[in-house]
Formats: structure tokens, C-alpha cells, sequence
């Protein structure tokens, strides 16, 4: 089923099928980086992780009404998706200051933000992914103003979604980062992953983080990390 390499990032390879043109197998990597690759390093078994929790999110999106590229996992570490052409945007929603928004603005961590704050990125590495404005996304992407107001209200939909979800397992969710891609239709969903590399979690009770901050911040055992986040999920989120 698996054809051809059609693209590698930094987490996860990008494969071609051998019989459906609109269907992409996503193989997640070992590898973690941080502060845009100056920081790497390789886990075994992170790839694993990474598969399995984005593959419970997403399910439980699709049981929530949110369309996503995903299809299903082929196995603990490839899904298959639909093939979609990914804009050159990251969303970041933030519910409480946390990360780069408490250096650029001076606010302190753990502020809470009511209603969640909606920044854009333009995805473009050689530029560190900089931050910018509504207007800067028309000029620098092909979207809309109609698709990037429906790009926030996805976003915002998502948050309430996930912050459920993480929630039951005991989690609070700070931040996360969201891609969305176009459909051949020319639709726009929810692409990429979401897994405690792209989200900030921390435990509701202790506060502990338990995302990919314990090796940005070289505080903790990534794996034993991801290992607690995919096991709360399955103990106490009915996701098949």
C-alpha cells in the first residue's frame, strides 16, 4: 500500500499510496527538535506515541462534527490520510500564557486568557516561523479572508473539543499549535497532528508539564511523558 516518498519534515515522513491518489500514509519519526531544529535529538518509540495519540484525538474530533484529514492508523506508527495541500499557516491557540507569548508581550505564565487567543504563524523555517497579522496572511498565502474567518471559528471549535477531552484525563490544555490543508474539493480541514508536540498539557492538579516542554526545558523523560498522556487517554476516553 505504501508508495513512494513524497516528502520528509522533521517529524514524520510523507508517503504516496500505490492505489488512491487522494490517500497519503503518514510515518511518524523518532526524532524531537525544538526552537525551530537548533535543539535535536532521537527517542525510541516517539514515533509510536506521537501516532497513537493523534490518532485517539482525531478520532474523537470526528465522534465531535470536526472534519480532519485523518482516515485511520495502519499500524503504531503510519495513519492514513487524505491528501491535502497544506497551508502555510500555524494557528496557535493560547488559553493560558505559556512559551514564546510570555517573552514577546512580558505576560506571566499560567495567565489565563478568556476568550483563548488566536495567533498566526507563517510556516516558513528559514524565516523562523515569524509571527503575523491577518493582512500578512493574505499577501503571503492564497487564503481568503472567508477562509481564514473560518479557520479561526475551526480553531476555536477545536479548543472547546480538546479542552473536553483533556480534561477527562486530567489535563489542562495551554496551547496548541493546528495546520490545515485543502481537499482536492477544495474544502479546508484540520491536517498535520496534534500530540503533546504540538500542545501544552499540564497535569490539573500539579501543574506538571507533560508535553514537549520536558525536553525543550530539559526537565524531564519525553517517553515516560508521552507514555503517561496516551495512557490517560485510553483509561478514561472511550475513543475505539
Amino acid at each position: 500500500m505504501k508508495g513512494s516518498l513524497l516528502y520528509e519534515g522533521k517529524a514524520k515522513r510523507v508517503y504516496h499510496t500505490t492505489d488512491e491518489s487522494e490517500q497519503l500514509i503518514l510515518s511518524y519519526k523518532d526524532d524531537a527538535t525544538a526552537f525551530n531544529g537548533e535543539k535535536k535529538s532521537e527517542f525510541a518509540g516517539k514515533g509510536r506515541l506521537n501516532n497513537l495519540i493523534t490518532s485517539k484525538v482525531f478520532q474523537y474530533l470526528h465522534q465531535h462534527n470536526i472534519t480532519t484529514h485523518f482516515i485511520e492508523a495502519l499500524n503504531e506508527t503510519e495513519q492514513l490520510v487524505r491528501r491535502t495541500t497544506i497551508i502555510p499557516l500555524e494557528v496557535v491557540v493560547r488559553n493560558q500564557a505559556a512559551g514564546s507569548i510570555t517573552r514577546r508581550l512580558g505576560i506571566q505564565e499560567k495567565t489565563g486568557f478568556t476568550p483563548p487567543i488566536i495567533e498566526l504563524f507563517y510556516k516558513k523555517d528559514e524565516l523562523n516561523d515569524p509571527l503575523i497579522n491577518d493582512v500578512h496572511a493574505y499577501h503571503l498565502t492564497d487564503i481568503t479572508e472567508q477562509e481564514l474567518t473560518f479557520i479561526k471559528q475551526e480553531a476555536l471549535e477545536i479548543n472547546q473539543t480538546l479542552q473536553q477531552l483533556f480534561l477527562k484525563a486530567g489535563l489542562t490544555l495551554v496551547d496548541f499549535k493546528l495546520e490545515f490543508g485543502r481537499l482536492a474539493d477544495g474544502s479546508i480541514v484540520l491536517s498535520d497532528e496534534v500530540s503533546p508536540d504540538t500542545c501544552r498539557l499540564w497535569d490539573r492538579n500539579t501543574g506538571e508539564k507533560l508535553d514537549k516542554d520536558v525536553f525543550r526545558e530539559g526537565t524531564g523523560n519525553l517517553i515516560d511523558t508521552y507514555e503517561n498522556i496516551l495512557h490517560r487517554l485510553e483509561e478514561s476516553v472511550c475513543v475505539k
